[in-house]
């Protein structure tokens, strides 16, 4: 089934989503950060089919997500590794772990926990404000027309937004 691009809304989330809100696109990134550089080792950790996985890497590659580099000739074999956009996109799915870790996490408590390397913690990924970096909490957060905004699928309520 052939999805509908978001790509062309005028929202921030949907253009993130068109890039990397497909399914298995995330836990192929997160791999990527674990250590894991090989198609076979990704494939093999999360069992999906290869066509599957290597429609989401081309898709990764195309995004500068990831970066290949050969490490065999014969065959070709490469290995995949985040580019400086893939980190920063990890560190956006850090607050998703958060989430999953506070909402559906099981009785015994989250799989994985985050260690920040600076100071030896155990931290979980939140979202600050730039600003104040208190928390960015949604009831405390409303929506102002950006640079960009712009009337269209996805984004008809712009036109009513207050300018910052």
């Amino acid at each position: 089934m052939q999805r509908t691009s978001l790509g062309d809304m005028a929202c921030s989330l949907a253009r993130s989503l068109d890039v990397a809100g497909e399914w298995w696109t995330p836990l192929i990134v997160r791999n990527v950060w674990f250590g894991a550089r090989r198609f076979e080792e990704i494939q093999r950790d999360l069992g999906l089919s290869r066509k599957v996985l290597a429609d989401r890497l081309r898709t990764l590659l195309a995004e500068g997500i990831l970066e290949r580099r050969p490490y065999q000739e014969h065959p070709v074999r490469h290995k995949y590794r985040l580019t400086p956009k893939g980190r920063e996109l990890m560190q956006a799915f850090f607050a998703l772990m958060a989430w999953g870790d506070r909402w559906t996490a099981e009785v015994a408590g989250p799989p994985m926990v985050l260690c920040h390397e600076r100071c030896g913690e155990i931290v979980h990924g939140e979202v600050t404000c730039s600003s104040c970096g208190e928390p960015l909490r949604a009831e405390e957060t409303r929506i102002a027309r950006g640079p960009g905004a712009r009337v269209g699928r996805g984004s008809r309520y712009v036109e009513h937004l207050p300018a910052p």
